[in-house]
């Protein structure tokens, strides 16, 4: 074999030449093996949904389910008053696989049911494993299959829609707490009133979080049961479609939080002993349960289950048009350890056994197929460890995802917040943890996500400004906790978000400093919907600070996609001085400068940029975003040579002339459109940023 190019780009990988093709080639065996040696495409192979489960056909129904084990199988409803008929008896065909047809009159749009599977020595009700439609009773909280074939079924006015990820500008999302009010949010309500808001922000993608269905609430949509089934409490399955739909209309593309890790335990409403084995879907003995999360672990080296996953991956792309999948947990599924208790320091911890090649080759062929269906989709790995190859081409030897999370980036700033006091934050260390990526794999990079914000932990904001936040947010209020906190939470997501090489994300509200934890309804808390919302009234008071950083948040961004491509501009290190804690980079005509010193301003401070005259075109201490204003944004700045410099004939390079910033105003950051600027100053105790912008001159 040729040496694969995810080798040829690192030489470090060399060792482990024998182990990476290994891989590869297991995923072409095992893609050779799901297609009958390529007589049909991946996608035609991974059509499952179209087969399994139930369908209106124009005579009648037919219902179709695979459970190997099972003796058999009736359906149960509202139909037959949940009652064992064997009218409703379903006929084994072979291989698993048990089919019933219905006339039209024997199902009716809406009814409830379920399945009574029977099996050697025991038997139980269970909601069929590819049904669409799963709806919860309100007094008896019993979850049952409904049927669903409404008269009108819902048409997308925008069938081929294409993302924009130049870059990528995620808000991530959850349906049900997107509502001010102390409620479960809907479809219909987020495509009414949080769309326009995220447009208006100027994101371009929301990644949304538990869509499948889920039978606790309180899981965050992570413990699936239903892998084919939108999840109804938030709404119909047409509300849904309209929501995307509405999304694209918008320029806003549409990720979906697939968990394809592992399933919830239960049986009734899960795939957990669903044929009465334990091992249909899932693995056998000690690596059958999730050692942290208390859930089922898929098998992927089962030729049915990757069926089931791979047409599951389909299906959300055809039926409902997403476009495309943050899989969760890949860390879990790439390690027989899912990751816990390993540091992965060096190389040689991802190639030394411990390695999960079934579930590498799944979600190889996931990614390949998921590109096959639509060249336009965009999937992300969530993953940890740091795994080589995860975002690289598949035709490269890698596992084909567009994405990974930068990871490491929200643990850096908890950590940093946390632990070292604001004299100790190093723009060295900042520079390190937002840049450091391999050369070839693209990331979304973000300051947090949920997981900062959810009960046990603390949002930046919060660690920032605590208990201050409840008594000190109204406009003349000054407080000096908030007023160092709200400067710093505008220089933590611009540092992040001008270093990306692929996207940026931000969990819905932190953009505007959201106060509060997410605790779901759960008996600790009175099933309480308090904390599990997000309160949009906040943002939208002009007597409140914390309009100060959605402002701040919006005009980011919009710096950020005023550059085309953004993303790949090359990102080069200008100065960084832990003493001092000045930190600026360039990237394309555009200089980001950041001072974290919490006690110095400074003025005159060189360093080298191209010639130029440059303009401010952000400043995160300008008063419309609650700073303090302290530097006159209209003054232009032009680059000087430093005697000094001449001195040493370096000045022969005129691509490289010194500029003299303003640095005024503890800790502070600036984004400065080529060369820098010469500024009065003033010290201050808070922290700032800005941005500059150039106009290009032969002479100076």
């Amino acid at each position: 074999m040729e040496s694969l190019n995810l080798i040829k780009n690192d030489p470090w990988l060399a060792p482990y030449k024998e182990a990476i093709e290994g891989r590869y080639q297991y995923v072409v065996n095992k893609e050779k093996n799901l297609t009958g040696n390529g007589r049909q495409t991946l996608s035609e192979m991974a059509s499952g949904y179209l087969y399994f489960g139930l369908h209106k056909t124009k005579s009648g129904w037919v219902f179709r389910e695979w459970a190997p084990n099972a003796t058999a199988i009736y359906m149960i409803g509202t139909f037959n008053e949940w009652k064992k008929d064997d009218r409703y008896k379903l006929q084994r065909l072979g291989n698993g696989i048990w089919e019933i047809a219905l006339a039209e009159g024997l199902l009716r749009h809406e009814d409830l049911f379920k399945l009574l599977v029977e099996w050697e020595g025991g038997c139980g009700e269970r909601i069929p494993a590819w049904i669409r439609r799963v709806v919860q009773d309100e007094n008896t909280k019993i979850f049952s299959a409904q049927v669903w074939n409404p008269e009108k079924p819902y048409v997308f006015k925008h069938k081929r829609f294409k993302p924009n990820v130049s870059p990528l500008l995620i808000y991530e999302c959850h349906i049900g707490m997107a509502s001010n009010e102390e409620k479960v949010g809907s479809y219909d309500e987020f495509r009414r009133m949080v769309l326009p808001r995220i447009a208006k922000e100027g994101y371009n993608a929301i990644q949304i979080m538990a869509i499948q269905e889920h039978p606790y609430y309180g899981s965050f949509g992570y413990h699936v049961s239903s892998f084919f089934a939108a999840s109804s409490r938030f709404g119909t399955p047409e509300e849904l479609k309209q929501l995307i739909d509405e999304a694209h209309s918008m320029g806003i593309a549409v990720i979906m939080d697939i968990v394809h890790s592992h399933a919830v335990k239960n049986e009734v409403e899960g795939l957990g002993r669903f044929d009465g084995s334990y091992t249909q879907y899932f693995l056998g003995g000690a690596r059958r349960e999730h050692p942290a999360w208390d859930s089922l672990c898929f098998d992927y080296g089962k030729n049915e289950v990757l069926h089931f996953l791979l047409s599951n991956c389909k299906f959300w792309l055809d039926e409902y048009k997403f476009d495309g999948f943050r899989f969760d947990g890949v860390t879990s599924m790439l390690y027989y350890s899912h990751g816990l208790g390993e540091a992965f320091c060096n190389y040689a911890d991802y190639f030394n056994g411990h390695q999960d090649g079934d579930a590498i080759a799944y979600l190889t062929l996931a990614n390949k197929l998921i590109h096959e269906v639509n060249k336009n989709a965009i999937t992300i790995a969530e993953e940890v460890s740091g795994m080589p190859g995860l975002a690289t081409k598949y035709e490269d030897g890698g596992y084909g995802f567009d994405y990974r999370m930068a990871m490491n980036i929200p643990d850096y700033w908890i950590k940093t917040i946390k632990e070292k006091k604001d004299e100790d934050w190093h723009p060295s260390s900042i520079w390190w943890e937002t840049t450091n990526r391999r050369a070839d794999e693209k990331t979304i990079s973000y300051a947090e996500s949920h997981d900062q914000a959810l009960v046990g932990d603390k949002t930046i904001i919060f660690r920032l400004i605590d208990a201050d936040m409840y008594w000190h947010m109204q406009k003349d209020d000054h407080n000096f906790m908030v007023e160092r906190g709200v400067a710093l939470h505008k220089m933590i997501r611009l540092v992040t978000a001008s270093t990306i090489n692929g996207g940026y994300l931000n969990f819905m509200g932190n953009e505007f400093g959201h106060p509060e934890w997410i605790d779901f309804p759960r008996e600790g808390n009175g099933w309480s919907h308090k904390y599990a919302r997000r309160q949009w009234d906040l943002v939208d008071n002009m007597d409140l600070k914390y309009h100060f950083l959605g402002d701040f948040d919006r005009e980011m961004l919009e710096l950020i996609r005023s550059v085309k491509n953004f993303q790949s501009t090359p990102i080069q290190k200008v100065w960084d001085n832990d003493e001092d804690q000045i930190l600026a980079y360039m990237r394309k005509d555009l200089v980001f400068v950041f001072n974290f010193n919490p006690t110095k301003s400074f003025a005159d401070y060189g360093f080298l940029v191209p010639k130029g005259e440059y303009e401010v075109v952000l400043n995160t201490d300008a008063n419309r975003f609650g700073g303090f204003g302290l530097a006159d944004d209209t003054i232009h700045h032009f680059t000087q040579f430093d005697p000094l410099y001449k001195k040493e004939k370096k000045d022969k390079k005129p691509e490289k002339p010194r500029i003299n910033p303003f640095l005024g105003g503890i800790i502070r950051g600036c984004v400065i459109r080529w060369p820098y600027a010469k500024r009065q100053v003033e010290d201050t105790g808070t922290p700032a940023s800005y941005s500059v912008k150039k106009e290009r001159r032969e002479n100076i």
